[in-house]
Formats: structure tokens, C-alpha cells, sequence
């Protein structure tokens, strides 16, 4: 049996008014993921559990079949295990966005864009080794990412302050939204400092001269410790790869036993290289039993604001990676279960991630395994279905396991 994970992330939404009352799944051409759904089994999964911020990490570990509530300690360590950190029992190790301050020497400071204007991941290595020239001295140190995503160490932190992921602050005022609690002082210091370092880096300089946003501040969240996973590989007695281009995705699939399988131009928005995943997942199921395939377009999108582009993301998503591996995962000569779903919502209306229910649907080579109501791939139909997976690290031991069972069949 192959089992393949399509997610498309943040793909779920509310209806949105410019839209006509539909949500971008529900404009979007998908046909793909429509039969999927139509064909095989339509359902939510709720991957958010009571408690937790809705984020990528948290709802990652509930599809890939851990209980967050037993396994999540911060968004920082599992992104440093996807490059390779190597992590004391006592570090603590923070998300380090490269942000863009409106008004930033002002008491109405704001957060203007988390991500810089989408700063290259060029740009960003030259700043982040600078800032670490600087201010990257025992304990503390600076590692560079992709994109506007980077991380911070923080090696044998006494303790770590409440911190606010920067996407959910787009448009207010950071005042009541820097750390806060226990270390926060010493955290406030370190990204005063740095932004002090890019007032006049070159990077920002080349950026203004072309009407680009600068980079002036750093903005540390998403703080933990080492997390300990059971492998997928000991779980299911499976081997699989995980295809991403962001380092969280990396890092999880990474710590839960999954080979990780880079792509070129894979950018993490929504100019990345969809063929090229597209044909590393047939690839990666050529010689092993699991894929799990992450675009995060849709979620780029969502945080934007911007329905047309979220709307464009899934189409792309559908055209040039559902459907060709839809279209070319029979001919391995194995039978397969193909999952598309949402990790979450990032509605349009509120661009940031919502903790709701998401729509999956599976579509299974044994027909005695599928529905088949013949309904499109949205969130009304997917509500409509009347099948609730709660909590969502259930899902995942139901799709290896015993579909059959979820099905009637």
C-alpha cells in the first residue's frame, strides 16, 4: 500500500463577501480534489486541540498522528531540527522573523509586514550573520533560514517569556505584543539591538533604492525545547519523505523519521516549483511506502488578505501537484490511499490561522473503502458529511491502518 499526504496549507476558509459568499475552495477550479472528494470520502478533521494556538506546528503533528498535547513544546525546535541544530536539554530556541516595522521609532510603532516584502533568502543570510557577528555571543546565536524565516538560540535559558507570532499582529501596534513574562527583558534587549544593527545594513539600503520594504527589526516567537517524537518508521513500519520548502515542515518530518527531500525553487510562496514536488513525490514513491507533500501558498495568501491570490494558489496546488499524482500513482503497481486536506483555516477575512475544523478527503484504490457522495472538495460539503475526525491525531492511524473501518466497509 503507498499512502501520499497532499496539504495544502491554511487552504480552508470563511466565505468571503467579495467573493459572493463563497470561500476561495469554493471559487477555485479544482477538479482534481474534487474527485478526490466525489470519488472517495469527504470529511473535517479537527486538528487544533482546545488550548493550543492554531498554527502550522500544532496541526502538522495532529496529521501526522501525534497528540500536541503530549508532543508540542515550541514552533523554534522543530524547525532547528530540519537544520540540523543540535540542541542541549536546557536550550531554548525561538523563531526569528525578519520583519518590516511601520512608524518604528514612534510610540504607534506597528506591524507593518511579517516577512519583509518577502526578503530573498539571499538578503536575509547576509543580514542574520551580521546580526549574529554582533550579537551572536555565548549564549546566545543566530541561524539563517529561508526567507524571512530564521531561529535563535538561546543555550541554557534560565526561562523563556509569552511571545505573539507576527502574522496574527499584521496592522496593530506592537507595544502590547512584545514578550512578555519570565526573560523578557533580556529578549526585548536582543531585538532592540538588532534592529539597531539594520538602521543602515546594505541589504536594506540596495532595498529602499528599488521600493522594496526594508527589514528593520527582528521579531522572536514560537519558543521550546527539544521535543521528543516516536517515529513514523516505528509507528507504522513504513519509510516516506516529507516535501516542503520551509524548515518547520522539514524539521517535523525530520524528528518523526521522514526523509526529508528538497526541491529546487521550492520558495515557500506561491512562485515555488510545483512540478518539481509533484515529481519528487512520484519519485520518493517509486522506493518507499509514504510521501507527504506541503505547499504553503495558500497560507501566504490567507495572511496577505489577498482572495485572488488564494484562490490562484489552489488552483496551482490542484493543477500541478494534486493531479499529477493522482493521475500517475496507480501505475506503481501498489494499491493507495491519497490524502488531500487543510492543516487549518487562514481565512482571507482575518489573516491570520483559525483553530476550526478543516476539510480532508481520501480516495482509496480498494473502492469497498470510499463513500462516494460525489460532492466537490470544500468546507460546506466537507461539514456536510456529517464525518467529524476529533481530535485529528486520530486520522493519521485511521488512514494507515483501518480506513475500511471509517468507511462502513
Amino acid at each position: 500500500m503507498k499512502y501520499v499526504i497532499l496539504l495544502g496549507d491554511g487552504m480552508a476558509d470563511y466565505p468571503v463577501e467579495k467573493l459572493g459568499g463563497k470561500t476561495p475552495l469554493q471559487c477555485a477550479f479544482t477538479p482534481f480534489m474534487d474527485q478526490i472528494a466525489a470519488e472517495g470520502t469527504l470529511g473535517l478533521v479537527d486538528t487544533i486541540p482546545d488550548g493550543l494556538v492554531p498554527g502550522s506546528d500544532v496541526a502538522t503533528l495532529s496529521v501526522l498522528g501525534y497528540d500536541p498535547r503530549e508532543t508540542y513544546s515550541g514552533r523554534g525546535p522543530l524547525e532547528a531540527a530540519s537544520m540540523g541544530i543540535n540542541l542541549g536539554p536546557n536550550d531554548v530556541v525561538y523563531r526569528c522573523n525578519l520583519v518590516t516595522i511601520g512608524d518604528k521609532d514612534s510610540p504607534g510603532a506597528f506591524m507593518d509586514d511579517f516577512t519583509s516584502g518577502h526578503i530573498t533568502s539571499e538578503e536575509s543570510r547576509e543580514i542574520i550573520l551580521d546580526i549574529n557577528k554582533e550579537i551572536g555571543r555565548p549564549p546566545y546565536q543566530f541561524f539563517p533560514g529561508v526567507g524571512y524565516r530564521h531561529l535563535f538560540v538561546w543555550r541554557d535559558a534560565p526561562s523563556a517569556p509569552e511571545t505573539t507570532p507576527p502574522h496574527d499582529i499584521t496592522g496593530k501596534q506592537i507595544a502590547e505584543y512584545l514578550p512578555r513574562g519570565n526573560s523578557a527583558e533580556e529578549i526585548n534587549t536582543i531585538m532592540r539591538r538588532a534592529s539597531e544593527i539594520l538602521k543602515n545594513h546594505p541589504v536594506n539600503t540596495k532595498r529602499q533604492e528599488t521600493g522594496k520594504k526594508q527589514a528593520n527589526s527582528i521579531w522572536l516567537w514560537g519558543q521550546g525545547k527539544k521535543p521528543q517524537l516516536v517515529p513514523l518508521t516505528q509507528k507504522y513500519s513504513i519509510q516516506g519523505g516529507m516535501i516542503s520548502a520551509v524548515d518547520l515542515l522539514k524539521g517535523i518530518g525530520s524528528i518523526a523519521g521522514l526523509k526529508v527531500c528538497p526541491v529546487e525553487g521550492a520558495t515557500g510562496y506561491i512562485d515555488t516549483n510545483y512540478e518539481g514536488k509533484a515529481k519528487m513525490a512520484l519519485d520518493v514513491l517509486k522506493f518507499m511506502d509514504f510521501v507527504f507533500v506541503h505547499l504553503e501558498a495558500p497560507d501566504e495568501m490567507g495572511h496577505e488578505g489577498n482572495a485572488e491570490g488564494k484562490i490562484r494558489a489552489i488552483e496551482l496546488f490542484d493543477e500541478k501537484i494534486v493531479g499529477p499524482i493522482l493521475t500517475n500513482v496507480g501505475s506503481l503497481g501498489d494499491d493507495y490511499r491519497i490524502i488531500v486536506l487543510s492543516d487549518h483555516p487562514t481565512p482571507i477575512k482575518v489573516r491570520t490561522h483559525v483553530g476550526d475544523p478543516s476539510p480532508f478527503a481520501v480516495l482509496s484504490s480498494r473502492k469497498e473503502e470510499n463513500r462516494a457522495a460525489g460532492l466537490p472538495f470544500n468546507e460546506i460539503n466537507a461539514k456536510g458529511s456529517g464525518l467529524l475526525i476529533s481530535p485529528g491525531c486520530l486520522l493519521m492511524e485511521k488512514f494507515i491502518k483501518d480506513w475500511g473501518k471509517v468507511v462502513g466497509s
